[in-house]
């Protein structure tokens, strides 16, 4: 994992974009839909499973912790 701090440039267009396009709930909600489609669109091509098993794990990892930061449902009891 990268500790690298965004610079402020990459802050204020990340706040411009979720305070003026996007609703966070709502960008959760497409990154974890775009991730299930992905999941089942690699299990059915069972050959690519095994060549890129662990790039395939780290992505899906890093993009349901995106979506959690974002809207965090699964830490809620």
């Amino acid at each position: 994992m990268s500790t690298k701090i965004l610079s402020k440039e990459a802050e204020i267009r990340l706040m411009n974009f979720f305070n003026n396009r996007i609703d966070p709930i709502d960008m959760a909600k497409a990154i974890r839909q775009v991730n299930l489609t992905l999941a089942l669109g690699v299990m059915n091509e069972e050959q690519n499973v095994s060549s890129n098993a662990s790039k395939l794990g780290d992505s899906f990892y890093w993009l349901n912790e995106l979506a959690e930061i974002l809207n965090p449902y699964l830490d809620l009891e």
